[in-house]
């Protein structure tokens, strides 16, 4: 049986994390979830989940940030990243895309629509075995 995709939560907003992983959830992904930017990168590290949901705002290292260097890793090129903010302005939106973002979805988003986001990007991404 094919195991579901799994999705990390990468959200300082522990409302915000339980939102998006119940709405996941109710659909059959794996969902994990980090509060920062560093115990993300771990959690991707050790997890290597098929998709990553990356608030912009979070404590130490800010989302923009976090994209450019996951980006920058040739294991992690083709990994689907969604980010997620309030900060919703066009130039927010175009910044988050030129930093490596598949989607930018301003908060608040129903679940229909988060959901459907990451399924939308999850088809053309297969892991590269090791």
């Amino acid at each position: 049986m094919m195991q579901a995709p799994k999705v990390l939560i990468i959200d300082d907003s522990t409302t915000a994390c339980l939102y998006m992983a119940q709405a996941l959830e109710k659909v059959g992904y794996q969902v994990i979830t980090a509060t920062d930017g560093r115990e993300g990168m771990a959690k991707i590290f050790q997890e290597q989940p098929h998709c990553l949901i990356l608030d912009v705002l979070l404590p130490g290292m800010n989302g923009f940030a976090l994209c450019r260097q996951l980006r920058a890793q040739d294991s992690l090129r083709n990994l689907p990243i969604i980010m997620v903010s309030t900060k919703n302005t066009h130039a927010d939106q175009a910044w988050g895309l030129r930093q490596g973002a598949n989607r930018y979805l301003p908060k608040p988003f129903t679940e229909e629509v988060l959901v459907h986001t990451v399924e939308e990007v999850l088809p053309g991404y297969m892991p590269r075995h090791r």
